[in-house]
């Protein structure tokens, strides 16, 4: 069946089409229908099914006969080790924990807060909450105490999971100090605390309210699976809000499974036993879609890395990877081969590999300019498939649906909506824009399962944020457009759309540019505020390692070329090459800091933050462009 067929068959009846999606899951209670609307542009998915997620994730493989297939491959160049773990001993560990939690008190709808580095044990800790029908809220290992503290008191969780520590390239991450200065701070307490201690680092315990992960499990008899209501949360994930106060997504459990399990065939194209690796971190949306529940509910094998793109030990680490565990679809962010690229520009390393065991790579989590596109795909030989999707949705809005047709690529492009996602470019009154022009991206409700139904105690938050600016439709707070062929086109955050003298220009749209140079590595485009223009583009361009050109000669080129490839009208000026970018941890830039600087206003130091000295190179680089003004 043709892709178009199947999003025709989505369109025609998609109560039909979900129904059928969910035919693949393990159901205590099959649900009656799968839409249920509550009126005022709110919906639920399965709602009024009974069903477990660790089941569905564990133990079904195993009364399956796969209890000897490889469920988790832990590998952690970090520490120089790397474990495997079987279906059947996933099992077994996550219904022991499962039963230890139960015995202290935690049972179905308590919340508990899990802050660990990329190790098994975090995946068994989201797993045993879904066993037990208890609602987790990963939050990313090593983020600051206050940001921690305000988790805490937003989500009230009845206990918290966490490591000793994170390693990182030549550092310990003190996770435990943070975790008690989170407490300290926070007016909500948890009743106890359980402690990952790692052998790098052995944490102080608290007499009476931590116990250690070991310790607090002997004797502990296993717990069963919880069935649960189809809209019961699984989990909250906070995501950044624009008021420092985050945002608690909430994800339901029936649409949360039925949706992850039919993009594992549908998108990724792996099969169940297939080795799935999600290069990215459980604090992530990425981490809890696609290392934990995603390939486990299908059946496949996810790897947990613990490392880095470069560094640990070098910029092949990904292809040695790959290799290694044997892996058939691998997923990463474009930054991690920017990364990759800017150390080994030429692909030397992957000539060390054998990749014939991968299909394809995937990315996301922020636009892939075709530069770095192709440059991966010359140098693996693998096809390069970027697509676009958010923490909100927890999956693909538009991808490339290579399970179903492999769709020729166009490089820009996340290719076409999936099955789910109507989706539309509007312009600020909500009125479609003509093909090719740009505009919001929106979705027509209802979303998909396993897309956000609200946020966690703040449904006027949720209707505020995404359903009222375009009433009937989701607002992503993308811009882009879409050509004659369907195919969309991601161009920049609504806010970074810069109107300079009246013309609005994507900043994507000049990045793609900048990094089409044969020296720049990475860059980034912000617009900073202007007498005249009202806004100038100004941008800052990272250089590949060996580049031997001086910086102004490369500047100039730059210039040069956005100038004959967007034209005069950009009226592009204002460049300066910088040694790194400031990002999230999770690799994304941080262009709104950045414009706050250069137009000289207070900003928050972001809590996502990487590595905060960075923002101090920003600042000279930009007083040498005479910024802020």
């Amino acid at each position: 069946m043709a892709y178009k067929d199947v999003y025709a068959a989505w369109q025609a009846d998609p109560e039909k089409f979900w129904m059928e999606a969910a035919e693949a899951i393990d159901w205590d209670e099959k649900p009656s229908k799968a839409l249920f609307e509550k009126g005022e542009h709110m919906f639920e998915w399965f709602a009024d099914a009974r069903v477990n997620t660790c089941w569905n994730a564990v133990d079904r493989h195993v009364e399956a006969g796969r209890g000897p297939q490889y469920a988790i491959i832990h590998d952690s160049p970090i520490t120089g080790r790397t474990h495997k773990i079987t279906y059947s001993e996933l099992r077994n560990r996550v219904a022991t924990l499962a039963g230890a939690l139960r015995a202290k008190g935690v049972e179905k709808g308590d919340v508990v807060i899990i802050y660990m580095p990329m190790v098994p044990e975090a995946l068994e800790a989201m797993l045993a909450c879904a066993r037990l029908g208890a609602i987790h809220s990963v939050v990313f290992g090593g983020f600051a105490a206050n940001e921690l503290a305000v988790r805490i008191d937003d989500a009230k969780p009845k206990a918290i999971l966490a490591s000793s520590c994170g390693i990182e390239p030549g550092r310990i991450v003190h996770y435990k100090p943070l975790l008690d200065d989170a407490i300290e701070q926070s007016t909500h307490k948890p009743e106890f605390c359980v402690i990952h201690q790692r052998e790098q680092e052995v944490a102080h315990m608290i007499e009476g309210r931590d116990f250690g992960w070991h310790s607090f499990q002997y004797g502990a008899t296993p717990a069963e699976c919880v069935p649960v209501e189809g809209n019961h949360p699984a989990y909250i994930l906070y995501t950044s809000g624009t008021t420092g106060q985050p945002k608690g997504v909430v994800r339901h459990t029936a649409g949360h499974i039925v949706a992850l399990n039919w993009t594992m065939k549908n998108i990724y194209n792996v099969d169940p036993g297939d080795v799935f690796w999600a290069a990215s971190d459980v604090g992530w949306v990425v981490g809890h879609s696609y290392i934990c529940y995603g390939p486990l509910i299908h059946g496949n094998t996810t790897v947990v890395f613990e490392g880095k793109p470069v560094g640990t030990p070098d910029a092949g680490t990904f292809w040695r990877v790959i290799s290694e565990h044997k892996v058939k679809s691998f997923f990463t962010a474009p930054t991690a081969f920017r990364a990759v690229k800017r150390e080994d520009p030429t692909g030397e390393l992957v000539a060390k590999y054998d990749l014939s065991c991968l299909n394809a790579i995937y990315l996301a989590g922020e636009r892939a300019d075709p530069d770095t596109i192709e440059w991966t795909q010359r140098t693996t030989g693998k096809p390069v498939y970027d697509h676009w999707w958010q923490t909100e949705t927890g999956w693909t809005i538009a991808g490339n649906p290579v399970g179903i047709e492999a769709l020729p690529v166009k490089l820009g492009s996340p290719t076409v909506a999936m099955p789910g996602y109507d989706v539309q470019i509007l312009d600020e009154g909500g009125h479609p824009m003509p093909t090719g022009e740009l505009g919001a991206i929106a979705v027509k409700l209802p979303l998909p399962p396993g897309t956000l139904p609200t946020l966690w105690n703040a449904e006027p938050r949720f209707r505020k944020s995404y359903l009222e600016h375009f009433p009937g439709y989701y607002e992503t707070g993308d811009a882009g457009m879409i050509d004659e062929d369907g195919y969309l086109y991601i161009m920049a955050r609504t806010d970074d759309v810069i109107n300079v003298a009246g013309h609005r220009l994507s900043t994507g749209a000049m990045e793609e540019v900048l990094a089409s140079h044969p020296d720049v590595a990475e860059c980034a485009v912000i617009g900073v505020s202007d007498a005249l223009k009202g806004q100038l583009p100004m941008g800052f361009l990272c250089l590949n390692a060996g580049t031997n050109k001086p910086h102004e000669e490369v500047v100039k080129e730059c210039i040069g070329l956005v100038r004959s490839k967007i034209g005069p009208v950009a009226a592009f000026k204002l460049a300066c090459v910088v040694d790194r970018l400031p990002k999230t941890r999770s690799g994304k830039i941080l262009r709104g800091t950045m414009v706050s600087i250069a137009d000289g206003k207070d900003y928050k130091m972001p809590a996502t933050i990487d590595d905060p000295a960075i923002l101090d190179e920003i600042k000279e680089a930009l007083s040498t462009l005479g910024y802020p003004a």
